[in-house]
């Protein structure tokens, strides 16, 4: 039986791996050490030059299966991870037949739950950890998604301002409908439900949470968190023909919450005294697309919707309100942003992502300004910040080959960061001057 590699972007280097070993018995000459969540199979983080992929073992049809699926899932735009290919025909040394194996990338600055907890994070941040999951299952089910196993093992977390945001990293036991109806979704939650309360409850009895958590308020909040969301973005409003400016407050009301409006289903009655309204088609990124458009940067939506509220503060400290918004974003990034990311030192430039520790930094600076008694400047904060906070924290565990000089590196095992956002999102910028 010859070796078979599909791939959606073919990597030479894959064929070099032991494709005749069992994954179990993989050595550190092509593992790495990288945080991993629980799996019925057997798992591998493997580099690849500057690459990093998971590798898991499985039947031949159920990996194409969830290989196609993640595909699917990506040309979508949903934050699954990316797949990279399938490898089949592979026999041991006696030649016997080993099992199919299911690539996909790892997903950078990403971490499992477990890991979450096991270096420090407490039982404050699950509620953020919840709402990572509603997110995550609104916009699946949105897009004709059925999960069928909703845990918190399936996912990767990363952080986003303070909160996080979830991916799916196992598509399994997933289905790809032109809609998922609501006795699938309610099943969903079900399993949603069942499947975190236990994995809560075994963190708490293995001791790796040490505080007494209260899993049914837990699971409750996922579903009426889900709920509250669901009908938020899809539900029908019904209103009189002298009300139409109900038509642009749900508009910015989903906005708000980070998502755009794509399509509005508006309908009257015959004589046009009511009408009725229904977004069709949402799609999280607001905030994300619009400083995209501005800055060029790529970050997460609630980290996007910080770095708008700052540049804001910018605009409104500055009077550049007359300007055009993208010169005033441009002069932020050059006389804000990227000085303060320059004074981040190489050596802890892998330990978070850039934009969240300018969210950190910014978060830094409403606690040093209370403590002073007034405004601290953003390079003096972004100073004690990085020789008191940043360097102190854990180092991740970067795959060798990457570098952390952008700050894009693999992810590692570091600690989360618990800080609240506080009372503000930022302040006024201090001065350029360093």
């Amino acid at each position: 039986m010859a070796l078979r590699i599909v791939a959606s972007r073919p990597d030479p280097a894959i064929v070099k791996l032991p494709w005749s070993t069992p994954l179990e018995e993989w050595t550190d000459e092509y593992v790495v050490p990288l945080p991993r969540g629980l799996s019925r199979h057997v798992v591998r983080i493997v580099r690849l030059g500057t690459r990093t992929y998971a590798v898991k073992e499985t039947q031949e049809a159920i990996a194409f299966r969830e290989y196609r699926l993640l595909r699917d899932l990506q040309r979508e735009g949903l934050p699954a991870v990316a797949p990279q290919g399938v490898v089949t025909g592979r026999l041991d040394h006696d030649g016997e037949e080993l099992p199919a194996a299911l690539m996909t990338e790892h997903l950078r600055f990403s971490l499992p739950y477990r890991s979450l907890f096991s270096h420090g994070m407490s039982a404050e941040s699950i509620p953020s950890l919840v709402d990572a999951i509603v997110v995550l299952l609104v916009r699946l089910h949105l897009s004709g998604f059925y999960w069928g196993d909703v845990s918190l093992s399936n996912v990767l977390f990363r952080r986003a301002a303070g909160d996080f945001a979830a991916y799916l990293v196992d598509a399994e036991t997933g289905e790809l409908h032109h809609d998922v109806s609501d006795r699938m979704r309610d099943h969903d939650l079900t399993i949603g439900t069942e499947n975190i309360f236990a994995e809560l409850m075994d963190l708490q009895a293995s001791g790796t949470v040490r505080e007494e958590l209260d899993g049914f308020a837990i699971i409750t909040r996922l579903r009426d968190q889900y709920e509250r969301l669901w009908a938020e973005l899809t539900s029908e409003e019904e209103f009189t023909a002298d009300e139409m400016w109900r038509i642009e407050s749900r508009i910015e009301r989903l906005n708000d919450m980070g998502f755009d409006v794509d399509e509005l289903d508006i309908v009257t009655d015959f004589d046009g005294d009511r009408v009725r309204i229904q977004p069709k088609v949402v799609e999280l990124g607001h905030h994300r697309r619009e400083l995209q458009a501005l800055t060029g940067m790529n970050v997460e939506d609630n980290q996007a919707r910080r770095l708008l509220n700052d540049l804001a503060s910018f605009t409104a400290h500055y009077d550049l309100g007359r300007e055009d918004r993208q010169l005033v974003a441009g002069r932020w990034m050059t006389q804000i942003y990227e000085p303060i990311m320059e004074m981040v030192p190489r050596e802890a430039r892998g330990k978070l992502e850039p934009a969240e520790i300018y969210h950190e930094i910014l978060v830094h600076r409403w606690y040093l300004s209370e403590r002073a008694g007034h405004e601290v400047g953003i390079f003096d904060t972004a100073r004690d910040y990085i020789d008191n906070v940043l360097t102190e924290k854990p180092d991740e565990l970067i795959a060798a080959g990457s570098d952390a000089q952008d700050g894009s590196s693999a992810p590692g095992d570091a600690e989360p960061s618990d800080a609240p956002s506080g009372p503000r999102s930022s302040g006024a910028p201090g001065s350029p001057v360093a």
